[in-house]
């Protein structure tokens, strides 16, 4: 009996290591400097010209950090690549980025949105120059990321904001989503920027990019 309650323990210790630290899920957008649903005359006109620059936000809906949870917590990450971000025939390292954490979070939250967000984002925010505290809001219509209108805000520093392509935003007609997502995600679609600025510092400049087919809106998820 001791020995069989041993084994017991011993294997609800190993399957209760085994259990991920890490499994979130929330919504995404981001948008760039150059257009991401465009035809191929587009976007070769764009290629090494511009879209060097992007912001990208997660907003976590339930969901924990190696442990530590981040529930309703958002963090955004901004970019300044060496070439146009997407392009498989081009090098756009080194990138420099900076980092908008939530000022909600705990000292120890801050740091889990920093892992979450450099786990996310991989080798485009690997080298944070920047790390800024703001307060982050985002707003999605209906709850669903199939309205395609989302709002992200961090302060006075970034803002995204989009809404649904339609037929008026349609130029040769020939469009298609030419890059994927920066980062991993669930169901993303191609949207429209209506708002895409970071006036921050740490990237050697600031920008507004409205007005083009440069974003995109997405769910994610994440467990491991």
């Amino acid at each position: 009996m001791y020995l069989a309650a041993l084994s017991f323990l011993a294997a609800a210790a190993l399957c209760a290591a085994s259990l991920p630290t890490t499994q979130l899920h929330g919504e995404y957008v981001e948008a760039r400097t150059a257009d991401v649903y465009t035809g191929p005359c587009f976007a070769n006109a764009e290629t090494g010209v511009t879209g060097d620059l992007a912001v990208m936000g997660w907003k976590i809906e339930t969901g924990s950090w190696q442990g530590v949870s981040l529930d309703g917590l958002s963090v955004m990450g901004v970019v300044h690549a060496s070439g146009t971000l997407g392009d498989l025939n081009e090098n756009v390292y080194p990138v420099k980025a900076v980092l908008i954490i939530d000022d909600q979070a705990t000292p120890e939250q801050r740091l889990a949105l920093k892992g979450f967000a450099q786990r996310m984002g991989g080798q485009l925010l690997a080298d944070v120059v920047r790390i800024e505290y703001q307060p982050i809001g985002f707003t999605m219509a209906d709850n669903s990321i199939h309205t395609m209108r989302a709002t992200m805000v961090a302060g006075a520093m970034a803002k995204l904001e989009t809404r649904p392509l339609g037929d008026r935003d349609q130029i040769c007609h020939n469009e298609s989503a030419w890059y994927p997502p920066l980062t991993p995600t669930d169901h993303a679609m191609p949207a429209y920027t209506v708002a895409q600025q970071y006036s921050g510092l740490g990237l050697g400049q600031t920008w507004s990019s409205p007005g083009k087919r440069s974003a995109f809106v997405a769910s994610f998820h994440l467990a491991e």
